[in-house]
């Protein structure tokens, strides 16, 4: 495949409330791929009560290494909870496709099916596209932002300790790289780009970081269990979405043809 190289600026995730952001880099554009979903698409996990509203089961308090605090569901667009999706593509299963512009993550499943989850993406002037390797994967990882961030942010530094790889904060529930990180490189180099938790759930569906892929921290523990180390990972980029290069499918005897789904 061809790939048309661009520069792009250094990127900061923003991912916490108090703290703000994490250090992102790609320097790469997408290459065209055959992305062939179907458009059936099947409904979100189904809704309980709980004491804080509406709760999907996957989004209840966890107790791992720290504790994770469940989510209000109510107070996201019911698209971005966890689901699992037709989505039949060339990609082989294990293979990761992030459409940016509809805030979805899908991990490629076999038997033309994909588990879709809703993220947060980079926001004007720091989006970035292209193709990556899931070189290693971390639970509740220290954040380590770049001297470029400390230097603007000075008031982040009382946060911050001298850790085993530099200057950071230690992984824990006010970490913005939040539950768990995949850390994305290429050509052998880190990106600075990750795909990783938040202890800022709510901002999921939105255009909020500055290149990092977001995901409630439920959501990110749920990927990294099932994403191998050395897995591809491809975000569309120059305004392509996955419903863009969907390729018409004849639609069976006594079968209408669904409207896509992006």
């Amino acid at each position: 495949m061809r790939h048309s190289r661009r520069r792009l600026l250094a990127g900061l995730c923003v991912a916490s409330v108090a703290i703000g952001l994490a250090g992102c880099q790609s320097t790469s554009t997408p290459a065209p791929s055959a992305y062939l979903p179907t458009t059936s698409v099947l409904p979100a996990t189904p809704i309980t009560m709980s004491s804080l509203g509406f709760i999907a089961p996957d989004y209840g308090p966890m107790q791992d290494k720290f504790p994770v605090a469940g989510i209000d569901t109510k107070k996201l667009d019911r698209k971005y909870l966890r689901q699992e999706v037709d989505f039949v593509t060339t990609e082989p299963p294990g293979t990761v496709v992030v459409d940016p512009q509809n805030k979805f993550l899908y991990f490629v499943q076999p038997g033309g099916r994909a588990i879709r989850y809703g993220v947060g993406v980079g926001k004007a002037g720091f989006a970035w596209s292209g193709e990556a390797t899931i070189n290693s994967k971390q639970e509740w990882p220290d954040w380590y932002p770049p001297k470029e961030m400390i230097d603007r942010r000075p008031d982040i530094k009382p946060q911050l300790t001298q850790l085993q790889s530099g200057i950071g904060m230690h992984g824990g529930p006010g970490n913005p790289l939040g539950a768990r990180a995949m850390y994305l490189w290429q050509g052998g180099k880190d990106t600075l780009f990750r795909i990783h938790g938040t202890v800022e759930p709510y901002s999921i569906g939105s255009n909020v970081s500055s290149g990092c892929i977001r995901m409630i921290n439920q959501d990110a523990i749920d990927l990294y269990n099932r994403v191998q180390v050395g897995a591809r990972v491809v975000v569309l980029g120059n305004g392509t979405k996955v419903s863009d290069i969907v390729k018409q499918q004849k639609p069976q005897p006594n079968q209408t043809t669904p409207p896509k789904a992006g």
